[in-house]
């Protein structure tokens, strides 16, 4: 019995602490990126880039990886990606130009896949269903945590130190976990084991995205881009007849068309973080370059969404165990977009109690979004189909972000160009601000009316609620 509890114990912490720099690693990036941009000489869609190919390793392996490793081993996955995720930020914290930052980060990107679309699978697999919810609790902390933690840490390290102190000091913390990883966890865990891995399906899908964000971002500077970004698209209907005709899909268009709450509310999670996630980075180089607000005082006031989501989420969780969980999210989207629409009107002299506001705004609603629309979506199906549904959403959050990187890539590349984000190109920036918000906020009304489609008739209570909110909690870690 001791044995075992510290066996759960050690799982708890080496998962609680990889999921903490998991999204530590992102948010605390882009309070960096003015920094990086002056240490590098680096135009506006090289800081654009720095962001978006992490997302793009994310996309592209989250859904390949986390089947790979239901057949093949979780553990192994998992350990391995925590290997290397130490090397590539080892990388990124030593890398002599812009170029090679950029491709490290691309790497980063991989290795998070790695990493999420295995932990919670075995946190589930360890832990007892009688204290599986606590267990739960603790890594969903940790997750809000990295969120919150990475404004403001990297604001202080950007300040007084270097900015390349943010993965200096993440290597010390990734190289514990994976050593408790590698000499405490036991066992393996496999549980499609001797199934068909659907290698063409996978291939097709990493070159679609790949080919589709290639040629988006680089249609203003290569002739040829628009090609890639066709031949994307084609890859991705190529992608989607073959899934439908194959035996062992990496993705089960089928069963997801033929239910609407499942769909739309999915169509919603990406949506809803396309037309979000984009408001750090616009922030966070608003307040800095545009507006003087030192790195620290700037991840101060970035810190506010982060904490209103992690205070908002689990009260959003209790309600939608008691009502209808479609409504709720619907709720949050709402305010998202009412948060986008003020957005779309700041100028360089806004005040700055009008950032506050959006901020604030932007952090209720999409605290009140993500738990009810998971909720909404995990009641939509049977108890066997968790699994594929939690990779799902995982990778709807995962190309949502990487949406949202794009759209702003492109209208940096637009306004900008290699021009360098300055207090005398600052107007442009704003410019390209204030347009990304408009695109966002029509993104977020347009995921609001999705949201609203789903009617209480085809909420399909398979389970009680508190387990179903037991095994949706797990999904905010992805």
């Amino acid at each position: 019995m001791g044995n075992n509890n510290i066996l759960l114990s050690t799982t708890l912490w080496v998962i609680a602490a990889v999921q903490f720099l998991t999204p530590f690693m992102f948010s605390a990036v882009g309070v960096a990126l003015p920094s990086i941009g002056r240490d590098f000489n680096a135009g506006a869609v090289h800081l654009g880039l720095i962001e978006m190919v992490y997302i793009l390793g994310v996309a592209m392996f989250l859904l390949p990886v986390g089947r790979f490793a239901d057949i093949h081993g979780r553990k192994k996955i998992f350990l391995t990606g925590n290997f290397l995720m130490i090397l590539t930020t080892v990388a990124v914290s030593l890398a002599p130009n812009i170029e090679l930052l950029i491709a490290f980060r691309l790497l980063q990107g991989i290795c998070a896949a790695m990493i999420t679309s295995t932990s919670f699978a075995m946190l589930t697999s360890i832990f007892p269903q009688e204290v599986r919810g606590r267990a739960i609790g603790v890594v969903v902390s940790s997750v809000y945590l990295g969120i919150s933690a990475g404004p403001t840490l990297a604001g202080l390290m950007v300040q007084y130190l270097d900015w390349r102190w943010i993965f200096y000091s993440a290597v010390f913390v990734e190289l514990a976990a994976f050593i408790f990883a590698l000499t405490r966890l036991k066992g393996e865990w496999a549980d499609a084991y001797g199934e068909k891995f659907d290698w063409y399906g996978s291939l097709i899908y990493m070159f679609s995205i790949a080919s589709i964000i290639v040629g988006i971002v680089e249609i203003n500077q290569f002739e040829y881009a628009k090609w890639f970004a066709i031949s994307g698209i084609a890859g991705m209907v190529l992608f989607i007849f073959y899934e439908l005709q194959t035996e062992s899909p990496l993705l089960p268009l089928k069963t997801m068309c033929k239910n609407k709450v499942f769909l739309f509310g999915n169509i919603a999670t990406w949506l809803n973080y396309a037309a979000s996630f984009g408001i750090t980075f616009f922030f966070s180089i608003y307040l800095q370059v545009v507006r003087g607000v030192s790195p620290k005082n700037a991840g101060f006031i970035l810190v506010l969404q982060p904490i209103l989501q992690a205070i908002c989420a689990p009260f959003a969780g209790k309600l939608a165990d008691r009502y209808e969980p479609a409504w709720i999210a619907t709720s949050g989207m709402a305010l998202c977009t009412l948060g986008l629409v003020f957005a779309t009107m700041i100028t360089s002299t806004t005040s700055f109690y009008t950032v506050y506001a959006i901020l604030i705004i932007m952090g209720f609603g999409f605290g009140f979004f993500s738990t009810p629309n998971s909720t909404a979506i995990m009641g939509s199906i049977s108890p066997r189909d968790y699994g594929i549904a939690s990779s799902i959403i995982s990778t709807m959050r995962s190309t949502g972000m990487l949406t949202s990187m794009t759209i702003i890539t492109v209208l940096l590349s637009y306004y900008l160009g290699d021009q360098k984000i300055t207090q005398a190109t600052s107007h442009l920036f704003v410019s390209t601000m204030q347009t990304a918000m408009v695109v966002f906020s029509v993104m977020g009304f347009i995921a609001m009316l999705l949201s609203i489609f789903r009617t209480k008739k085809e909420y399909n209570k398979l389970e009680p609620k508190n387990i179903i909110r037991k095994k949706i909690e797990g999904l905010k870690n992805e």
